[in-house]
């Protein structure tokens, strides 16, 4: 330490070759835990008597001084090593790599916000799930239905962000009022990067279903591609989610009958060579996402009342009000829980009955006591209530695979 003085006597019995520590005075008596070694031989304590002041502050003080005449002296580079022998980085190193972090952490985060993971996380789990519909044994659970999967989903997925990102694209002025966080309404990507963005998930979409060779799976995708494109896209007799009903029949047509039935397909007879069929779980599941794509189709345009109504989108939250739709919603959903309540306790099979009897029933009833304590008032409210019925949606498709 710099306030650490000693004397020239002291020092000079640290010298090499010293014979023997000269006396010591009272006052520069260290503490009786203190001590130093000498060439090698045992420690030899510094002081055995009291101190006058903060014994402690003074050993302190000793290993410090200590330190700082037996430390290597730094060299004028840009790092040095640890006691472990791992590089240090200096000021300005650590600033170039938090500089050249930062960039990549906002691109990463646009971008996620312009996939609309709520999305992505659903189409993912809607295509697992069904595609687990047409395992018949766990023999059937192999590499090659992994690798199945694995095309469907990630083809899929590329024409998920084509759609939301075109979406986003023709909407960047009512996004300024519903979602300004969304990186093409708040100014972080131009145009420009949105076009070059939806094309080159398009083609990747395309280009993977066509490798694949799967006629089912590339169906899918044509489909959703255009009726994606015509719910969009601001040209004359398209951008069909200007009216309400179209706008529904349109998400419908893609969650409840393209995801369901493609895909399933995709497995069924391309991954595993077996014949078409329409089994009792692909019907019920058909069915109750019927229900389901409805909600969303319809919920989605509550918090987003007040843009919708400025550039003249006629949902029907804006015809017939937050609160009546919201209502709508809830009991739309309920009434497809007490059919999959039904579906499940005619099942032959014991486990799946109760699994989707308990399940359904468990459901439901959050459903209903969320539903209770909402304030309608509140967009907060309202967005938060929508992102629990896609948590809704998630759960429903970990119970369908349940479905025997």
């Amino acid at each position: 330490m710099d306030s650490l003085r000693l004397r020239p006597s002291l020092l000079a019995a640290r010298a090499p070759g010293a014979a023997s520590l000269p006396p010591l005075r009272r006052d520069h008596f260290l503490p009786p835990l203190c001590s130093i070694h000498r060439n090698g031989k045992r420690p030899v304590s510094l002081s055995s008597q009291r101190t006058q002041g903060p014994s402690f502050d003074q050993c302190q003080k000793f290993f410090g001084w200590k330190s700082s005449h037996h430390r290597i002296p730094h060299r004028p580079t840009a790092s040095s090593a640890d006691a472990s022998g791992q590089p240090l980085q200096s000021s300005a190193e650590a600033h170039d790599s938090s500089s050249i972090w930062k960039p990549i952490s906002s691109s990463l985060d646009a971008f996620y916000r312009f996939s609309r993971p709520h999305t992505v996380i659903g189409t993912a789990l809607s295509i697992v799930s069904v595609s687990l519909l047409a395992v018949e044994n766990l023999s059937d659970v192999s590499p090659l239905f992994l690798t199945g999967l694995l095309e469907a989903v990630v083809a899929a997925l590329f024409m998920n962000i084509y759609i939301v990102g075109l979406n986003q694209l023709f909407d960047i002025e009512i996004d300024k009022v519903n979602k300004p966080t969304l990186p093409l309404a708040s100014g972080e990507y131009s145009p420009a990067t949105g076009v070059a963005l939806v094309s080159a998930f398009a083609a990747m979409s395309f280009g993977l279903g066509w490798a694949v060779g799967s006629q089912p799976l590339f169906l899918a995708l044509f489909i959703s591609f255009i009726l994606g494109t015509a719910y969009s896209i601001n040209l004359p007799f398209l951008r069909w989610k200007r009216s309400a009903v179209v706008a529904a029949l349109c998400i419908l047509a893609v969650r409840a009958v393209i995801v369901q039935l493609a895909f399933f397909l995709h497995i069924q007879t391309f991954v595993f060579r077996r014949p078409a069929v329409f089994t009792r779980p692909l019907i019920f599941a058909t069915a109750f996402m019927t229900f389901f794509s409805v909600v969303i189709a319809l919920f989605k345009d509550i918090p987003d009342i007040e843009g919708d109504r400025i550039f003249g989108i006629k949902s029907f939250s804006v015809r017939l009000g937050q609160k009546k739709v919201f209502w709508i919603c809830v009991g739309l959903l309920e009434m497809a829980y007490c059919v999959a309540i039904l579906m499940g306790a005619t099942s032959a099979c014991l486990w799946s009955k109760y699994a989707t009897v308990v399940g359904h029933a468990i459901l439901a009833a959050i459903l209903w006591n969320r539903s209770r304590s909402i304030d309608l008032t509140s967009k907060t409210a309202i967005t938060s209530f929508y992102m629990f019925i896609w948590k809704l949606f998630y759960a429903e498709y970990l119970l369908i695979p349940l479905v025997r």
